[in-house]
């Protein structure tokens, strides 16, 4: 061997070194993290509508809570509906030489920006209140089916990365993770949005009370109130924009940086059984809807409580000043817990891993429901709260691949059905949302919440706590009963795919 072809022999394993070698050492660093940037726009816009939304159309927009909650219940039901829509037509979507999803993304980012920042956009006031909730309502359904057309086949994305289950695995727990610091970003931005809502309400509440000398406690803000709305439109608008920026340039880096791969065998079209046959093999496929039913009991059980987060702070715990430092406490943590979790996963198995994780979210939001006005208690339980939030985000996204390929592996004949595995598993949960979010605003309506008002009966408050904690606390000890039932043995079955993985190599 002369010089030049050592020198280039080094220079090809230093490469593989680095990036990997997509064919036989997994999937690289580089495509990993690619991969993650996707998971940033549905995060960020996930809790920026999820910690404010509510607050903007109560008290910014001046919405009735029957309104909000029409809204919010069904724009989330129908999210739910359109993921499975968007799963059938990614399934039966052809290769195309980007790719079979990567398309989706492109296509669907722009509009899906362009929706969500006229979600907070304040039309003019003529419009009536039945006007305003249509307004309102139709931008809703119409970003979150954008969204769904962008997340499905992101999500299906993680079968068609190549590599083993175990690199799969660990792509998720990238994704998982930047997630996470993509949640505590837009808690930032938020969180200064509601800070700023906050901050203004109490000036002009401390200023009525100057100016009234007996002031009801659950009466509506008089008309001085209106004028504080303009830098609190501002803000939220601005807010939009930013995360929008976030989104287009994330899904230009998923787009840019990883190119699908095709497994060996699913060009073999003579194979395949009818598109029924197979979806009836999916849905009565026992693994698969024992984990989406733990997962949706479990997602509903976060969602009622984290919705509820910032209204808890304001008007139970009298603590909104904190609202923006409780919140990233609490993601900051589940950021740090994510790659503390992978690691206890595969030294215990993911089963073990989701009791321990989610066990710790019942005392400590018991705790804070006890003593909300206690800070260090509170910042405290945040963070333990952070770590039971991220075995949710990780473990059942984690346990889904799974059960992907143990039907793989009983249904050798049942192809390209990833992107409906996923967005049936994304219906669930985004059902479980919608539903959390639905009952919270009517449970407001029924005990007498006031749009706008200083202070809150104590029915509020108590009503606050509820959703905080019993009923969540309540909701979790049902999941974690449906876990019980999970019946695959992640390390059995990842001895399998390994077996099949490298046959399929050899023989392609």
């Amino acid at each position: 061997m002369n010089y030049l072809e050592w020198l280039r022999d080094f220079i090809l394993r230093c490469k593989e070194s680095v990036f990997g070698n997509q064919q036989h050492q997994g999937i690289s660093l580089r495509k990993k993290l690619c991969y993650a940037a996707g998971g940033i726009p549905y995060e960020m816009t996930t809790v920026a509508m999820g910690v404010s939304l509510q607050i903007f159309l109560l008290d910014v927009v001046q919405m009735e809570p029957f309104y909000v909650s029409m809204i919010l219940f069904m724009s989330r039901a129908w999210d739910a509906v359109s993921d499975p829509l968007v799963g059938f037509l990614v399934s039966r979507s052809r290769w195309t030489r980007f790719g079979k999803l990567s398309p989706w993304l492109a296509l669907s980012t722009p509009f899906a920006v362009l929706s969500y920042v006229l979600l907070w956009f304040v039309p003019p006031a003529s419009l009536s209140a039945a006007q305003l909730m249509l307004w309102f309502l139709a931008l809703a359904c119409l970003f979150e089916t954008l969204m769904s057309c962008f997340n499905v086949p992101y999500l299906s994305l993680n079968m068609f990365l190549g590599g083993t289950k175990r690199d799969r695995d660990s792509a998720t727990a990238y994704r998982m993770s930047v997630e996470m610091l993509a949640m505590l970003l837009a808690s930032i931005i938020q969180g200064r949005v509601v800070t700023l809502y906050n901050s203004e309400k109490q000036k002009n509440c401390e200023q009525l009370e100057l100016v009234q000398e007996t002031t009801q406690s659950t009466s509506a803000p008089s008309t001085s109130l209106q004028g504080t709305l303009c830098p609190q439109k501002r803000a939220f608008l601005t807010s939009s924009l930013g995360i929008g920026g976030l989104f287009f340039l994330c899904s230009l880096i998923v787009f840019l940086g990883v190119k699908e791969q095709k497994s060996p065998d699913s060009s073999n079209v003579n194979r395949r059984q009818p598109f029924l046959t197979s979806f009836k093999k999916l849905v009565c496929f026992v693994p698969y809807h024992r984990l989406v039913l733990a997962f949706t009991i479990t997602t509903l059980a976060y969602q009622m409580s984290l919705g509820n987060f910032a209204l808890f702070c304001i008007h139970a715990a009298g603590l909104g000043a904190y609202f923006q430092y409780l919140f990233l406490v609490l993601l900051g943590s589940a950021s740090i817990a994510i790659p503390i979790w992978q690691v206890v996963l595969l030294k215990i198995g993911k089963k073990m891993t989701v009791f321990i994780g989610l066990s710790l979210f019942i005392p400590a939001v018991i705790l804070v429901a006890c003593v909300p006005s206690n800070l260090t208690v509170f910042i405290v339980m945040c963070a333990v709260m952070g770590f039971s939030v991220a075995t949710v985000f990780l473990l059942p996204w984690s346990m889904l691949p799974d059960v992907v390929d143990e039907f793989a592996m009983r249904n050798p004949d049942c192809k390209d059905l990833e992107p409906l595995f996923f967005s049936f598993y994304t219906f669930c949960g985004k059902l479980a949302g919608g539903l959390a979010a639905g009952v919270s605003t009517l449970t407001l309506q029924f005990v007498g919440y006031k749009s706008g008002a200083c202070e809150h009966s104590d029915e509020v408050v108590t009503a606050f706590i509820v959703m905080f904690s019993a009923v969540p606390v309540a909701l979790l000890l049902l999941g974690m009963f449906a876990f019980l039932f999970y019946p695959i043995n992640e390390r059995q079955s990842s001895q399998q795919q390994e077996q099949i993985f490298t046959v399929e190599y050899v023989l392609a």
